[in-house]
């Protein structure tokens, strides 16, 4: 889980930059990876500059970021 206040974004690891931005935050150690082994599909950008990696997809976590 995460602090939703904290959220600046969550995106979808489709694109080149961010594929890229994943590959630095790992090399810089600001990567939280929460996939549990699967196929990462979205990514969200947090306040203090890490990236939570996560195999929900951007849709169903922003669904459920709105229900609360």
């Amino acid at each position: 889980m995460v602090n939703g206040d904290k959220l600046v974004s969550l995106v979808s690891t489709d694109a080149a930059p961010i594929k890229r931005m994943i590959q630095s935050a790992r090399d810089e150690g600001r990567a939280v990876d929460a996939t549990c082994g699967r196929k990462t599909k979205t990514v969200l950008v947090m306040e203090s500059g890490h990236l939570v990696l996560s195999a929900l997809t951007t849709e169903t976590i922003a669904s459920r970021c709105q229900d609360k």
